[in-house]
């Protein structure tokens, strides 16, 4: 249909040719606006736009609300003009405002004379124009831009198509801003639980070492990340008796953690009631073979010192061979039979060994024995057995020797050691 000469038509927008001096402002804005694509702090973010729009077009104000789907609302995130502290913080999607009106239909709202607007909401009685442009990243609502001015329809179309585009690249700079936050705190949130979940498992260890006559027996659990399956405990048992623990679950991290604090308490409760090793690892077994998920298991060494007859008894639930060193030479102890702890039914043996004075019994994890340097070669069992033939050599300096062989590549498991010696 043509358009008869002289007769105005309100759906066709007149030209309105910008000023010179509004290009050079535009031009500026256009630049502002490359340079906060690199800009990943939300609140930076935020404020740049606000303030370099206001600056720009001498506005009255300019703000951005964020979009808060499972709430409904539109939260103000930034607010840059606004003197009277009268702004909402957060504006109901399809019920307040021509934020409100803005999100809910997806179009941007221009009220020319906001007197006569009915989605405008009074604030500055300085302010006569207002704009509002959803911010949309592929379809999904990221926030609404508002800009008011204290002219009446302030806002010419080559200005609003201006600024329309400029919303276009404000809403991905937006959206990548809140995803960088977004992340950002959920690290800060899993790294505060680790911490916090660390500190809950070292607290579970040995505060400090028994006293035993006789005897000095030590520990050190170093796990390769915030927490680990890797532990060792020193129970008290009666006349004079210590049980003595180093278990590894399977796995690593938060899931390992939560099945060795599980084992733990188990294991402290049978302790007290069970006559020997093997007695104690057998009902355990029981125990976790109900309880443990598929797949996953434990490998334990549980042993009682006895200093009154200087022997010490040990079961081994598959765990690896500990370390006898004596004045006549070292060997390694082997175990008659005994599956890791929650793969299946099975009976635990037991040896007793003697302690003769001067004599060392190490128990370690394979975080000690498979640590690898950078040219994957472990540290290995000969390694450890040589360190332990220096007299002096301790669960610490075990484990400065293990990631001193290592050379940075650091532990790429948890790892355990008790060494219990007999006085001289």
């Amino acid at each position: 249909m043509s358009i008869s000469p002289g007769i105005a038509n309100r759906d066709v927008v007149p030209a309105h040719p910008l000023q010179i001096g509004q290009v050079e402002e535009l031009l500026k804005l256009q630049k502002a606006a490359q340079k906060i694509a690199s800009i990943l702090d939300l609140d930076q973010l935020i404020d740049k736009i606000v303030n370099d729009v206001v600056h720009t077009f001498g506005y009255v104000e300019a703000s951005i609300y964020l979009h808060e789907e499972k709430r409904g609302e539109m939260v103000l995130i930034g607010v840059q003009g606004c003197t009277l502290n009268c702004t909402a913080h957060s504006l109901r999607v399809g019920k307040d405002g021509m934020v409100g009106y803005v999100a809910a239909t997806g179009k941007t709202r221009y009220a020319p004379d906001v007197r006569v607007d009915e989605y405008y909401i009074s604030c500055d009685e300085s302010t006569l124009s207002q704009l509002a442009i959803p911010l949309h990243v592929e379809g999904s609502l990221v926030g609404v831009f508002m800009a008011s001015h204290c002219e009446l329809d302030a806002f010419q179309p080559e200005q609003r198509r201006l600024l329309q585009a400029l919303c276009d690249h404000f809403a991905v700079t937006v959206r990548n801003a809140r995803l960088f936050r977004d992340e950002r705190r959920q690290r800060e949130k899993m790294s505060q639980e680790g911490r916090e979940a660390r500190a809950i498992q070292q607290a579970l260890l040995p505060k400090s070492c028994p006293s035993i006559p006789g005897f000095t027996v030590t520990g050190l659990c170093v796990p390769a990340g915030a927490v680990g399956g890797d532990w060792y405990d020193f129970i008290p048992l009666n006349d004079g008796r210590w049980g003595l623990v180093l278990a590894d679950v399977s796995g690593k991290g938060t899931a390992a953690a939560l099945l060795m604090s599980a084992t733990r308490g188990m294991l402290r409760s049978l302790a007290e009631t069970a006559n020997g090793p093997g007695e104690v690892l057998g009902r355990l077994n029981r125990l976790l073979v109900d309880d443990f998920p598929s797949g996953k298991f434990v490998t334990m060494l549980y042993a009682v010192l006895d200093p009154v007859k200087h022997t010490l008894t040990y079961s081994s639930a598959g765990h690896l061979r500990p370390l006898l060193l004596e004045s006549d030479g070292t060997r390694f102890l082997n175990s008659e039979r005994g599956i890791p702890l929650g793969l299946g039914f099975g009976s635990y043996s037991e040896l007793e060994i003697p302690l003769s004075a001067g004599s060392r019994l190490v128990f370690y994890s394979d975080g000690i024995t498979e640590a690898a340097d950078s040219s994957d070669e472990e540290y290995g069992a000969a390694r450890l057995e040589n360190h332990l033939l220096q007299p002096e050599s301790t669960p610490e300096s075990i484990l400065a020797d293990v990631q001193s062989f290592t050379n940075g590549t650091g532990l790429c498991d948890d790892a355990t050691v008790i060494v219990v010696r007999a006085a001289a």
